[in-house]
């Protein structure tokens, strides 16, 4: 790791930092909105490895995020309890509890290993058919996850489980993805996607295998956005529906907004959109700001994401960071003077 590039990592993790530090700062009220900022830039940065690196738009990435919350939610519910919640539920998991630790480690690797499985057929696939391919998949998955009761609590929302996730968790689990995602993308692998991404023909001709990167950065994707999946899931109790098409949407919206070409993009959506967004939801149910009172209609924070989203696509298609990453500038090699050599007379 070169120092000028020391910015492209140390910036998204001051950004990070600099939310957890102002979380702490506030009412316990308010540091519930912190906490689901900072998961929610784990989820955003889990896209962006995918997506930001190769161009392919996913819509199924909230699927992995899902199985995370189902792997460590269901392994973390005491035994004693899990008849009572979850009554259908498979022998071998009944009778299997996990600390918090492992529950988040065996949830990210249950989401790097689905979406290996699943991205072998789909990572031959490019363009609407990739997008839509991926969309099934959160179909499937989320489907699985309401009506077979043998794996978790169905419809019914997770409850018992611990809830760890407190704001230095939560920091910790962001600064992973984005030291995993800072380290890939800096790897030959990260490039040579990238490249294929720029100019598949000139990638393929140069030897570099499009199917084999893809299908490296979704697995690896996967398993960030089910270690996501795990925080969120010790944060507050979730149902099946609240990963899944509403989730899918605000978190691409951060990603288009912040920027889907480099990872300070990443971070700045998930940080600006999920202040908005936590903002309007709780004007939605009346709130007090230096002396005015916002009472805004049902529905409105949907609105204005979505608008915002649009607004950046038109005007900065390259989102809020311009696609660029935080770096030194580099310094212009000093030209020596020449002498100076008079003319003949």
């Amino acid at each position: 790791m070169t120092v000028r590039r020391l910015p492209e990592l140390l910036g998204p993790a001051a950004l990070v930092l600099a939310t957890a530090l102002l979380g702490l700062a506030v009412s316990v009220s308010l540091q519930n909105y912190f906490l689901d900022t900072l998961v929610k830039v784990s989820i955003v940065v889990a896209l962006y490895v995918f997506i930001g690196n190769s161009g392919v738009l996913s819509f199924g990435h909230i699927a992995f995020v899902a199985l995370g919350v189902w792997t460590a939610g269901v392994l973390t519910v005491p035994e004693s309890q899990k008849n009572a919640i979850m009554p259908g539920l498979a022998h071998f998991l009944l009778h299997t509890n996990v600390g918090n630790v492992a529950s988040l480690a065996l949830a990210a690797g249950v989401g790097m290993l689905f979406a290996l499985i699943v991205g072998l057929p789909l990572m031959r696939l490019s363009g609407l058919a990739a997008g839509i391919a991926t969309f099934a998949v959160l179909e499937i998955v989320n489907n699985l996850l309401r009506y077979w009761q043998a794996i978790g609590p169905g419809l019914n929302a997770f409850s018992s489980v611990p809830q760890t996730t407190g704001i230095w968790q939560a920091a910790i689990g962001a600064f992973i993805c984005i030291a995993v995602a800072y380290a890939y993308q800096r790897s030959r692998f990260g490039r040579q996607l990238r490249a294929a991404r720029e100019d598949p023909a000139a990638a393929a001709a140069a030897g570099i295998s499009i199917y084999g990167q893809r299908l490296l950065a979704f697995a690896l994707s996967g398993g960030l956005a089910g270690l996501a999946g795990g925080i969120y899931v010790h944060l507050l109790p979730i149902e099946v529906d609240n990963v899944y098409l509403d989730l899918t949407f605000l978190t691409l919206a951060m990603l288009v907004v912040g920027g889907a070409g480099s990872l300070l993009g990443a971070v700045v959506g998930a940080l600006a959109v999920s202040g908005l967004d936590s903002f309007l939801s709780a004007a939605e149910n009346g709130v007090d700001v230096f002396g005015w009172h916002f009472d805004l209609p049902t529905g409105t924070s949907v609105i204005v994401v979505g608008t915002l989203m649009a607004v950046v696509l038109i005007l900065r298609p390259s989102g809020l960071s311009g696609g660029r990453e935080l770096s030194l500038p580099r310094r212009r090699p000093r030209v020596p003077d020449l002498p100076k050599v008079r003319a003949p007379t």
